[in-house]
């Protein structure tokens, strides 16, 4: 039997996973990142916790065949490199050879988003499908693009930020200094945003949203709107049904340009379950270039979690060494 270290590279945790060459988790572990550290020292850390797991797990270190990392940030997977993570500090950090120097086996590096959405299409909601997009609604948009089994990552490893693609032109300020991108109307974020609006509208003073929240407008979250959803409050039904219309437009633009089998959402905001895709599926009519019957898209909720990255950075060593 073959294994493989996945590493899930955060700005606040490192999360590892052992996983045998199925896909089997055999044992996981978190530590502190230290961001903005030396990468050098960063790597010492996240090594010394891939030994330990190797090592608590029993399993022969000469059976470990490589490891796989994913980390925030522009991502040189050629290199091994970390160019550029606000969140870690880094610029041009060479995370893999680091790591290789300290593990003695092969390790790859690929962005979080993307990796994750590998972890799901292999392990998880989309495992049964070659061409499959995760899309997660954090903080930010997020997800990654799976083709033929394989991730697209675009010119570079630079491509495939999906949230950044704008769907109302001159719209709100996105974090990354355009507007109207999908992530200024369809994050988690976004949808508090929506839901602090209403609330403070005319007609919002009688929402149930304030009594979900303590009447405190900044103790509002995703689950505050779809609390109040399921309890019949009209406006939070209004700010739920206009988010979703804008899920729905950014989601009917990637599925135009990639025509994949499957959507796949994750992140807060998927929580929400069958609230979510009952109401986001119909809004898609119309939207899909030709209909969804003759390349037909399925609608899913992602499986896996908070272990998609360490499944994923598991998969993409299992590919770079031939394992499937």
């Amino acid at each position: 039997m073959n294994y493989f270290l996945g590493l899930d590279l955060g700005g606040t945790t490192v999360k590892g996973g052992l996983l045998d060459q199925d896909g089997h988790i055999i044992a996981k572990s978190e530590i502190p990142t230290g961001a903005g550290r030396p990468c050098g020292q960063v790597a010492a850390d996240i090594a010394e916790q891939g030994k330990k797991l190797i090592d608590g797990a029993g399993v022969p270190a000469d059976c470990v065949r490589a490891a796989g990392i994913c980390s925030p940030g522009t991502i040189n997977t050629e290199k091994g490199e970390v160019v550029f993570s606000g969140n870690l500090g880094w610029h041009c950090a060479p995370i893999s050879g680091e790591l290789e120097k300290c593990l003695g086996i092969p390790v790859f590096l690929g962005n979080d988003a993307n990796v994750a959405a590998l972890g799901e299409a292999r392990y998880g909601s989309g495992r049964n499908y070659r061409d499959s997009i995760l899309i997660t609604l954090g903080t930010g948009v997020g997800g990654g693009i799976i083709m033929g089994g394989r991730i697209f990552e675009g010119g570079r490893s630079a491509g495939a930020e999906i949230g950044h693609m704008a769907i109302v032109c001159g719209g709100e300020p996105c974090t990354c200094g355009r507007r109207g991108c999908f992530e200024a109307y369809a994050s988690a974020t976004a949808l508090i945003g929506q839901a602090r609006a209403a609330m403070s509208a005319p007609g919002g003073a009688d929402s149930l949203m304030w009594k979900l929240c303590g009447g405190d407008p900044d103790a509002v979250c995703g689950k505050t709107v779809t609390d109040a959803v399921t309890a019949g409050d009209k406006t939070a039904e209004q700010v739920w049904d206009r988010y979703l219309d804008y899920l729905a437009e950014g989601t009917a633009n990637l599925i135009n340009i990639f025509r994949p089998e499957a959507v796949l959402y994750g992140g807060g905001v998927s929580k929400a379950g069958s609230l979510l895709l009952d109401r986001l599926v119909p809004k898609f009519e119309g939207l899909i270039f030709g209909g969804n019957d003759y390349a037909h898209v399925d609608f899913g909720i992602a499986a896996l979690g908070n272990d998609a990255g360490i499944c994923g950075a598991a998969a993409m060593a299992m590919d770079h060494t031939g394992v499937l």
